[in-house]
């Protein structure tokens, strides 16, 4: 993978290939991120910087039979873990070594995708999926093998942060101490969640959202749209390249989740007084209920971002919102009044709260329901 295919981050770009030409390579390092900024397309060009001794801050120059190895993901010494759970191909002890064709059609066609676009392609959405003590145990056996090319070996971790305490304990001493030209590249998008001793043994590399002009131009090249499409298109993606193709195919998740939504907060309004439209908000909470739980956490996000929206254009910060209702008769300009200083807090807590159960199995019927019925009250409290 060439650097110059990555859009933007050119400061980390040009970090990364110097610590190489130098001959400073952290052993460790944690890629952190936000979703659709590039975290997983640097890493694989990093690790190709690398292994094929590349130069000139550009992978060319170097071992060709490497580059084109990397072309096709299938270096013998670049090795990958991530999240898995078992499906239809694999019915027990999954570890990524068993999904290694997915996961090259996921970096064939989504390198900017997220871990829904995974969950879809495994077919595993109503499942948690996680990086477990199996995985670990492949981890450790690959990386004690001589590289088969006789120089470094590179084991890329993304989404380090669904891995579980017994893998993340079994995988201390390595990452601390490693063999001899062995780097681990862990990729997460909220760091919070990797265990400190994890991350205190890790170079931290913080990758910011993509600006729109770099979204912009890869729009435009890559897909060959009008200036003025691709600009609207990059003002919503909100510095997320893997949101902006989606947008680009109609294929966005978001226009179902927006839909969704209205109708949520259409109810919560009439429910003041008025019994029919709780039991809506029942039934609400069970359609939503029988999605994969992968889905109901995207929904919820979305949520989070459409109150956030409505919060600033209340106060008067238009040019920093992105939104682009597609529903008729639904303005946001009409939604914000009623997300104010006084709701926005608790709406927040409320639904990052329904995050976390759902997260860890709970009955999401019932936290739901429970989420629907709060809203009906903070969505009719005055501003302050």
């Amino acid at each position: 993978m060439l650097f110059s295919d990555i859009l933007g981050q050119s400061h980390i770009k040009s970090h990364l290939t110097k610590s190489v030409d130098n001959g400073r390579i952290a052993h460790a390092q944690l890629f952190v991120g936000p979703e659709g900024s590039g975290t997983l397309p640097m890493a694989i060009a990093y690790a190709q910087y690398i292994l094929c001794s590349n130069d000139s801050g550009e992978n060319i120059n170097g071992n060709e039979a490497c580059n084109l190895k990397f072309k096709n993901i299938s270096h013998p010494d670049l090795h990958f873990a991530f999240p898995v759970t078992t499906n239809d191909k694999v019915k027990r002890h999954p570890v990524s070594s068993h999904f290694l064709e997915e996961w090259r059609e996921l970096l064939t066609k989504q390198p900017y995708g997220n871990l829904f676009d995974w969950y879809k392609l495994l077919g595993v959405d109503n499942k948690q999926a996680q990086i477990g003590v199996d995985e670990s145990v492949d981890i450790v056996k690959a990386l004690t093998l001589k590289a088969y090319e006789g120089g470094y070996k590179v084991m890329v971790i993304w989404m380090a942060e669904k891995m579980n305490i017994a893998a993340a304990n079994k995988l201390l001493k390595l990452i601390e101490e490693p063999p001899n030209k062995t780097i681990f590249i862990l990729i997460a998008e909220d760091e919070e969640q990797i265990i400190s001793t994890i991350k205190s043994r890790c170079q931290i590399l913080h990758f910011p959202p993509l600006a729109e002009n770099d979204i912009k131009a890869a729009l435009v090249k890559n897909y060959g749209l009008e200036d003025a499409a691709a600009t609207k298109i990059a003002h919503q993606a909100n510095g997320n390249y893997n949101r902006a193709c989606d947008l680009v195919y109609q294929d966005s998740e978001d226009l179902q989740f927006e839909t969704w939504f209205i109708f949520w907060v259409r109810s919560a309004f009439k429910a003041k007084g008025n019994k029919g439209a709780i039991l809506d908000l029942i039934k609400w909470s069970e359609d939503i209920a029988k999605t994969g739980r992968e889905t109901q956490k995207q929904f919820l996000n979305f949520c989070l971002d459409f109150f956030r929206q409505a919060l600033l254009l209340n106060y008067n910060a238009s040019d920093l919102v992105y939104m682009d209702i597609k529903t008729e008769k639904f303005k946001l300009e009409n939604f914000a009044p009623f997300i104010h200083n006084n709701n926005i807090l608790e709406i927040s807590d409320e639904l990052q709260d329904a995050i976390y159960h759902i997260e860890r199995n709970g009955n999401s019927k019932i936290i739901l329901t429970d989420l629907s019925i709060k809203l009906t009250r903070l969505i009719h409290k005055k501003a302050i």
